[in-house]
């Protein structure tokens, strides 16, 4: 009565390297409308993915956006059929999500259930899942991401975006990095290494737990921001990037073209998005962002 081999978390990011930039695009995994949003809230939120819950997410940036940002926010769950047209209407894009989907279908939904220590039961028997991850962001669409920032709108990613970098390259351009890995879950402190950055103004170091990201950047050492600290130096490697040491990039800012970035790497709960700390960083880079600081 088995189901098929359950993909990990994990496993279906390592394969996303092997997907290529265009392979899988355009897979034809059904899209959830963005065009019936409004046209002119300041913010265009694409969130959620198999292992983000779109609930969460909206919970957490409706409380640190809306109610306390003041800003007007559509939420869109990933994936989300958008382009320029869509994009023309905001001055700001959210992103947090990692560009899989998987259209054949999945065992679980990580971490809620382990299908190796949970068995499986089903009558009649279930057939075999193609748990196969592919990028649903198209390539029109991570030039659209490109061209919205270049001509003065804004960009901003959090946590898992940078796993889009793997199969998008306009989109690696805009967001400046690479996905490598990540650690189990465990506190880390997210150290200030630049306090005069609007964004970071006022903000103390602050410590998260979940996981620690890690990634190759892309741009100048400089418009970092931010880097996670494991302050038991456990360090991260991968066989394909090697030892990537216990601290890493984790929170960045600069101009793009006309417009403006930010990444920042805490994301995976409520908690570390509700950290009093954090929720003043999402604050200032918000206003940055917007163009009101």
């Amino acid at each position: 009565m088995s189901n098929g081999k359950s993909l990990t978390r994990r496993t279906a990011i390592r394969n996303l390297g092997v997907l290529g930039a265009g392979a899988a695009m355009g897979s034809g995994f059904p899209a959830l409308k963005a065009s019936a949003a409004p046209a002119k809230s300041d913010v265009l939120a694409v969130i959620g993915d198999r292992w983000h819950s779109y609930d969460y997410l909206r919970t957490a940036f409706t409380r640190t956006l809306v109610k306390e940002g003041g800003a007007s926010v559509t939420f869109v769950p990933a994936p989300s059929d958008f382009g320029a047209e869509t994009l023309a209407g905001h001055k700001l894009l959210l992103m947090l999500c990692d560009g899989l989907a998987f259209p054949g279908g999945y065992t679980t939904t990580y971490p809620f259930m382990d299908p190796e220590k949970v068995k499986i039961v089903s009558e009649p028997p279930l057939p075999a899942l193609d748990e196969t991850a592919v990028n649903w962001l198209a390539p029109a669409q991570g030039q659209a991401i490109r061209e919205f920032v270049e001509k003065g709108g804004s960009a901003w990613f959090f946590h898992n975006a940078n796993y889009i970098s793997g199969g998008s390259a306009d989109f690696r351009h805009v967001e400046g990095a690479l996905f490598t890995g990540h650690t189990d879950f465990r506190p880390y402190k997210m150290k200030i290494v630049n306090a005069d950055h609007p964004i970071t103004r006022g903000v103390k170091d602050f410590v998260v737990t979940e996981e620690q990201h890690y990634l190759i950047y892309d741009k100048d050492p400089k418009t970092v921001l931010i880097r996670s600290v494991n302050e038991e130096g456990r360090k991260y490697s991968t066989p394909a990037h090697g030892d990537q040491g216990a601290t890493c990039e984790a929170c960045w800012a600069y101009d793009y073209g006309k417009g403006r970035v930010c990444y920042m790497a805490p994301g995976h709960t409520i908690p570390s998005l509700w950290n009093p700390e954090y929720i003043k960083l999402q604050r200032n880079a918000l206003r940055w962002l917007l163009r009101q600081a």
